[in-house]
C-alpha cells in the first residue's frame, strides 16, 4: 500500500491584508468630506450672523478670514477685525483667533494674541495688551449665550487724544455671563485683581501706589427681554418687562479704603439713569469721599458732608454701614445728596 501524495497547500488570499487599508482610506475620505462640509457651514453661519448683526445696527468687519484646523478642529483667524455696536462701543483687534472642536462646533475659544482696543463712545480708544487675552463662547442657542473673558498681566493705554482710563494695569481681569433658561435669569460676574490706578484719576487719589481690586456678582431677571436694535432700546425693553438686577456681592478695594455690598436691587429709570438701593459698608470712608471731592467727582461741600456721615457711623475697624439710593436721577448716601445717578444710556 502506497501513500498518496498530499495536495499542495492553498495560497492564502491577500484580500484580508488590504481590507483594513481600504477601510482606513474610506474613513479618511469620509471624514475629510464631512470636515469640508462642516467648514462650509461654519463660514455660512458666520456670514448669516454678521448680516443679522448689521441689520440690527452693528458694524462687523475684517480684512481677511481663514478657516483651517483639519482634521479635528476648526480654526478661524480674522485680521483687522472690528465690531461696533449702535451706541458707539467697539472692539478692534489686529488678529483675532477662534477655535472649536469638530465634535462641538458651537463652543468656541477666542484669543487676541497681539492685543486689542476697545472704543468708548465718549472717552475714545483704549489699547489693551497682556500675557493672556482670551474668551470662551458656548451655548449659542441660549439667551444669553455663555461667555467668559480672562486677561492676565494686562496694560491699558488710552490712544492719543482719548480721555484717561481708570486703570493703568491689572494682574488679572475676569468677566463671566451665564444664563439660567428655566428661571429666565442671567448671572454676571466681574473681577479685577491687583489693578494699578492712574495717579491722575480718582482711584489714584484714593489708593496711591497700592493695588486696586474690584468684584461684582449680580443676577439679572427677565433676561429674555433684553433685546433691541441698540443698547438703549434693549435696556428699555428689559425694564418695561420688569427686569431687575439683584446684587449678590460687590466691592471696590483701593488701598485701605473699601466699599462693599452684599445686597441691593437696581434698575434703570426712564431718563437712562440708575435707580435702586444698595446697602453698603465703608472702610476708610471719610478719606475716600474726601478724595472724590478733591477729584471733582462729587461737589466739595457734599463730599465733606458725606464724609462726616461716614465718620459718625464708623464702628470697629473704621467700618461704617450706610445706604446708597439712586432715585429721581440723584445719588444719596444716607441723607446727603452726592450728585446725579450714574447714566446707563442717554436720555430719551
Amino acid at each position: 500500500m502506497s501513500l498518496h501524495d498530499l495536495p499542495p497547500p492553498r495560497k492564502r488570499s491577500r484580500l484580508g491584508l488590504y481590507v483594513p487599508f481600504v477601510l482606513a482610506v474610506l474613513v479618511v475620505i469620509a471624514w475629510t468630506a464631512g470636515w469640508l462640509w462642516v467648514r462650509g457651514e461654519v463660514r455660512t453661519r458666520m456670514d448669516r450672523s454678521v448680516e443679522m448683526l448689521k441689520r440690527a445696527g452693528y458694524e462687523v468687519t475684517w480684512k481677511d478670514r481663514g478657516i483651517g484646523g483639519y482634521p479635528f478642529r476648526f480654526n478661524v483667524t480674522l485680521t483687522e477685525a472690528r465690531v461696533r455696536e449702535p451706541s458707539g462701543w467697539a472692539l478692534e483687534a489686529p488678529v483675532l483667533e477662534a477655535q472649536s472642536r469638530v465634535s462641538s462646533p458651537t463652543s468656541w475659544v477666542i484669543a487676541a494674541p497681539e492685543g486689542a482696543t476697545f472704543v468708548r463712545p465718549m472717552g475714545g480708544p483704549v489699547q489693551v495688551k497682556g500675557k493672556v487675552i482670551r474668551a470662551s463662547l458656548t451655548h449659542l442657542r441660549e439667551v444669553p449665550p455663555r461667555f467668559s473673558f480672562e486677561g492676565v498681566d494686562l496694560t491699558f493705554q488710552p490712544s492719543a487724544g482719548a480721555q484717561p482710563f481708570g486703570l493703568e494695569a491689572a494682574k488679572r481681569v475676569e468677566f463671566h455671563l451665564r444664563g439660567a433658561k428655566e428661571l429666565d435669569e442671567a448671572l454676571v460676574s466681574v473681577r479685577v485683581e491687583d489693578g494699578k490706578a492712574r495717579l491722575a484719576g480718582l482711584f489714584g487719589r484714593i489708593a496711591g501706589e497700592r493695588p486696586v481690586s474690584i468684584v461684582w456678582n449680580a443676577t439679572l431677571t427677565k433676561i429674555s427681554a433684553f433685546t433691541g436694535s441698540d443698547w438703549p432700546g434693549a435696556v428699555r425693553h428689559w425694564v418695561d418687562a420688569g427686569g431687575r438686577m439683584t446684587l449678590r456681592e460687590a466691592g471696590v478695594t483701593a488701598g485701605e479704603a473699601v466699599l462693599g455690598s452684599n445686597s441691593g436691587t437696581l434698575t434703570v429709570a426712564a431718563d437712562g439713569r440708575l435707580s435702586g438701593v444698595l446697602d453698603v459698608t465703608l472702610r476708610q470712608g471719610p478719606r475716600a469721599l474726601g478724595a472724590m471731592g478733591e477729584a471733582g467727582v462729587i461737589p466739595q461741600e457734599r463730599a465733606e458732608a458725606a464724609a462726616a456721615v461716614a465718620a459718625a457711623r464708623e464702628g470697629t475697624g473704621d467700618v461704617a454701614r450706610a445706604t446708597i439710593h439712586f432715585q429721581a436721577g440723584q445719588t444719596t448716601l444716607g441723607p446727603v445728596a452726592l450728585g446725579p445717578s450714574p447714566k446707563v444710556y442717554g436720555s430719551r
